[in-house]
């Protein structure tokens, strides 16, 4: 990883000296890869099957890490007229590697989090995109070649309008002193909080949300460049070596947490209504 050398485009202050110098931030580096696909849910609440999407571009060692998890996670069964049935649902799986201790030069990967429920924008039962206008890559970020993701949290009342938004968590793609760290989460996270409370959605008029008051969504917004300047995704398979933004808590969301949802397992492009779909009664991680 480059070392990144802050500019006059950053802020006055990112150029201070911090006791926390690019040395002990490296240290927090992880690296990780989202995957998504299908799981089927039993009658008795564990997985019956699943099926990963682009398996082939899955290292094998990661899908048997998923594979081993699938098999120790129990679910709350699902319910018609009373009946347990089984269940269909797609899933979103971001399985991270970190170093074993602060000091250690061997990761171990973990699946850090997930979520559990369909994301269909022409569904009349979930809530989804009416209108959603991307944040222009902040000019002092992309000169700087500063690249991240900003994990916005939103609170949308029944019209489809952004009440609420905050950013949870901001993970970065470059490597400096904490405290022009703070600034570049800072510049990156400013115009994503500003573009999304112009958003508009779409609520359910049907389905057991159509008469919620309000919705608390996860959206990750992506920061990336490729090698030529330009915006890009990182590969699907491929790890993505950042520093972990700290997770910021927002009172107003907690009251429809789901100890198993993740800020940061979401695709890019979609939303996760917070305390909707599958719900996991197991941790992610047993053993």
């Amino acid at each position: 990883m480059k070392r990144l050398f802050v500019g006059t485009l950053a802020l006055a202050i990112a150029g201070t000296v911090s006791a926390a110098g690019p040395g002990a931030v490296r240290k927090q580096l992880e690296a990780s890869m989202l995957l998504t696909g299908d799981v089927v849910v039993g009658t008795d609440g564990h997985v019956a099957s699943y099926d990963l999407d682009h398996a082939d571009r899955i290292p094998a060692d990661i899908a048997n890490l998923v594979k081993s998890g699938t098999q120790q996670w129990q679910f709350q069964p699902v319910l018609l007229d009373g009946k347990p049935v089984n269940a269909k649902a797609r899933m979103s799986v971001r399985v991270v590697a970190r170093r074993e201790s602060p000091d250690s030069a061997q990761y171990v990967a973990r699946i850090s989090g997930a979520t559990f429920g369909d994301y269909d924008k022409d569904s009349n039962e979930q809530i989804a995109y009416k209108e959603r206008k991307p944040p222009t890559y902040p000019q002092a970020a992309a000169a700087a070649r500063v690249s991240g993701t900003v994990y916005l949290i939103l609170r949308v009342n029944h019209d489809g309008q952004v009440v609420d938004a905050e950013a949870e968590q901001v993970n970065l793609g470059v490597v400096a002193a904490e405290n022009d760290m703070k600034v570049w989460r800072k510049v990156l996270a400013t115009p994503s909080i500003a573009v999304a409370k112009s958003w508009t959605f779409r609520a359910p008029t049907q389905g057991p949300h159509a008469n919620d008051p309000f919705y608390v969504v996860r959206v990750p917004v992506v920061y990336n460049l490729r090698q030529d300047g330009r915006a890009g995704m990182p590969g699907y398979g491929e790890w993505q070596v950042y520093i972990p933004g700290p997770k910021q808590v927002v009172a107003w969301s907690t009251e429809k947490e789901d100890a198993n949802q993740s800020v940061d397992a979401v695709p890019d492009g979609q939303l996760a209504l917070v305390g909707s779909g599958l719900k996991l009664v197991t941790p992610l991680n047993q053993g």
